[in-house]
This record gives structure tokens, C-alpha cells and sequence, in this order.
């Protein structure tokens, strides 16, 4: 093991004994793997403690590295996370070389499961023409659009600024499903290319003041909104017996 590497899991071994002192100090495992994003895991495995580090991360300072063994023993331990460790850490990791460099990773590596915009029941083509006409004044730059390739009732939309997709859940694409619901959906992953997310002091923000505000211009919002609150049961028994 590498200098470096011994010096990061002297870091996991202090948080071991902030965190649990009368516990015995089980043998930890650290390695840089190549995530295509900035994931990092720990798991326990026949008593060792087993840490992967995302590649990305490989030339973080060695505080930052101290940071993050802070928060992954206490997420495995389900302690609190100490904010420093919390800050030191996130300082570096939504730092805008970093973000670059993990979108950049999750561009030219990542996977993105494209199906056919056009659906059993609705065409996402037809309906991306009309909404942006009416509510975009033909302005948004189609992206790729697709059904899921499974039903899904958790998440019924999502926008991918990195592969430029609008993802729509195939569980929305049945004739039970009235139409002002799917141009709904589609109208909200629009908006979030429309209104793109802001990068401030470190957070991200996804739904803005003025998101929110033309969410409500679509003119079925309380309709669409209604029915997805009153079918999410159904959505949901649909997917799980798919």
C-alpha cells in the first residue's frame, strides 16, 4: 500500500476511535476505484472494513480525505457527521474543477438507456413540439426524448443536461393516463433546461423562485398535480407487478 493510501486509512482508523472507542479496531481496506462519478462506498465484510474511494478523488487534499472518512464511518456507524468534516470535504468535491471533470466522466462513460420517444399510447415527439410552442415560444433545443425502458412511480420525469435526454416513466404511456398529465411532466423536465440549475455557495438548486413560479403557467398544473397525488398507489402497484 502506497504512502498515501496508509496516511488516508490512518484517517478512517482516528474516526473508528472518535466514534466508538470501546470498539475493536477492525482491519480497513482502502482503494481508489474507477466510478465514472464521485461515489465513494465502505462496507463491513467478514469483519474487515472495506473503503472505496472514486478515482476523482485520487489528488484530494489530505484534510479533504480526513473529511470524508469522518462522514462515511459515521454514515456506516449512523453517528452525526461533524459539519467540519462535512465542509472540508464538500469544499473540494463541488469545487468547479471537480464537477467538470466528474461530468466530463459521466458523458463520454456513463450509460444512458434510450428507448423510443414514441410510446404505446403517446408520442413524445408530438407532445415536446406542442408544449414548447405554447409555453416556450418554440425556444428549447430539442433534446432526446424517451420512454423508460421500465415503469416507474417514484420518479415520472428527468431531465440529463449532460447526455441532453428528457426520460419520461413508461408508466405514464397507457390510455388510462389522461394527456395534460404526460405534457405535464414533459413540460417540468422543459422547464429545467429553461431554468438550469444554480451553483451557490457549494449547494445546488434545482427548483428556483422563478422555476416554481412558470411551473404554475401550465394551464392544467392544479389538475395534473391532483392526479398524479390520487394515482401514485395505482403507479406504484403497476410497477411492481411489471
Amino acid at each position: 500500500m502506497s504512502e498515501n493510501l496508509e496516511q488516508i486509512k490512518s484517517f478512517y482508523e482516528e474516526a473508528f476511535s472518535v466514534f466508538d472507542s470501546n470498539r475493536k479496531m477492525p482491519e480497513i481496506i482502502v482503494s481508489f476505484y474507477n466510478y465514472i462519478s464521485i461515489n465513494h462506498t465502505i462496507r463491513v465484510r467478514d469483519g474487515k472494513v472495506f473503503v472505496r474511494i472514486a478515482e476523482l478523488c485520487r489528488a484530494m487534499p489530505l484534510n479533504a480525505h480526513k473529511g470524508l472518512a469522518f462522514i462515511l464511518v459515521a454514515k456506516l456507524l449512523r453517528k452525526r457527521i461533524p459539519p467540519q468534516a462535512r465542509e472540508v470535504y464538500s469544499n473540494f468535491v463541488k469545487s468547479t474543477e471537480i464537477q467538470t471533470q466528474a461530468k466530463e466522466n459521466k458523458r463520454t462513460r456513463g450509460k444512458k438507456i434510450i428507448t423510443s420517444a414514441k410510446g404505446e399510447v403517446y408520442d413524445l415527439d408530438g407532445i415536446f413540439e406542442k408544449v414548447n410552442q405554447v409555453y416556450f415560444q418554440n425556444s428549447i433545443l430539442k433534446p432526446v426524448l424517451s420512454w423508460s425502458s421500465r415503469k416507474t412511480y417514484r420518479i415520472l420525469g428527468h431531465h440529463d443536461s449532460t447526455h441532453e435526454t428528457i426520460i419520461i416513466s413508461k408508466s405514464l404511456d397507457d390510455k388510462n393516463v389522461p394527456k395534460y398529465v404526460v405534457e405535464y411532466v414533459v413540460f417540468h423536465e422543459m422547464l429545467h433546461i429553461f431554468h438550469p440549475t444554480i451553483h451557490q455557495n457549494g449547494r445546488r438548486y434545482n427548483h428556483t423562485p422563478a422555476f416554481r413560479r412558470d411551473e404554475r403557467k401550465f394551464l392544467y398544473f392544479t389538475e395534473a398535480e391532483n392526479w398524479i397525488e390520487r394515482n401514485v398507489k395505482n403507479l406504484k402497484r403497476k410497477a411492481k407487478r411489471k
